[in-house]
């Protein structure tokens, strides 16, 4: 039986209390499922920013996508966590990665590892989670194989990320199947848009998929699984087919996307 879809959308600044209190309302209001923050310095602070989402919102989940599980001890992370779930009336999903910006962990005074050691102390964090908050809906988001089997292994929503290089989608996916074995039915998996025609051409606005691929063609660009062109009504059979190809079913997609995919939320309902 196919899942329901499950939309998410991502906001990444704040610059008044008016303004916030507008963005999240307003992302409420076009059918959005979850409201998540990333956890960058320089972005919004993921939980005073969510705390504040709670008090003027009722039915959007909010979401971390997600914290750099580097920066967080286990034990102070899922007191901050569980009382979010509280204060927001159980509608947090907790999300984790590994972080990857080593500008970030100089600003922090913090060491950066090697990517082996960042994620071994991931899924360190990971499992303090599942024994302490084992209710908490958890999400882990990455690319290579040892990121993924961490997040099969231990959340309940899989985060998608990075390019279409090999093994690519289906390789990615591949990974986490083998790595859940039997809760792989159970899991959701997300896949974060990166670009959505923003107005009548149907073209894609390739503009931070560019910074994020910055030696890629246009045409690279847009054969990204990330990259969605089209009509409204294009783009939800786009997705659809996602669902019945790779199982898909939770997309992610940027706050200044919000308004322009909204009416692919509304096909798909």
């Amino acid at each position: 039986m196919s899942k329901d879809f499950r939309f998410g959308v991502g906001l990444r600044a704040v610059r008044s209390l008016r303004e916030w209190t507008e963005s999240v309302r307003r992302c409420e209001d076009l059918g959005y499922d979850v409201l998540n923050v990333p956890d960058h310095l320089g972005a919004i602070a993921p939980f005073p920013a969510l705390a504040a989402a709670a008090a003027v919102t009722n039915r959007i989940r909010l979401g971390t996508f997600v914290l750099n599980a580097c920066f967080y001890k286990p034990a102070l992370l899922a007191r901050d966590a569980a009382d979010l779930a509280i204060l927001s009336d159980g509608r947090l999903d907790l999300g984790l990665g590994a972080g990857y910006v080593a500008e970030e962990f100089t600003a922090a005074e913090l060491p950066f590892p090697p990517a082996g050691a960042r994620v071994d102390y991931l899924e360190h964090v990971a499992d303090h989670l599942r024994r302490e908050l084992p209710e908490l809906p958890l999400l882990i988001a990455g690319n290579g194989p040892r990121v993924l089997t961490v997040a099969a292994r231990h959340a309940q929503l899989i985060g998608l990320t990075g390019s279409d290089e090999a093994p690519g989608l289906a390789g990615r996916i591949g990974w986490v199947r083998e790595a859940a074995g039997e809760r792989f039915d159970d899991l959701v998996l997300n896949l974060a848009i990166t670009a959505v025609p923003t107005d009548s051409s149907g073209l894609a606005n390739l503009s931070l998929t560019r910074r994020f691929s910055p030696g890629r063609t246009d045409e690279q660009l847009l054969a990204m699984p990330s990259v969605l062109s089209g009509s409204p009504a294009e783009m939800a059979d786009n997705l659809r087919g996602y669902r019945d190809r790779y199982g898909l079913t939770y997309f992610t997609v940027q706050g200044e996307h919000a308004a322009a995919f909204a009416p692919v939320i509304e096909i798909l309902r």
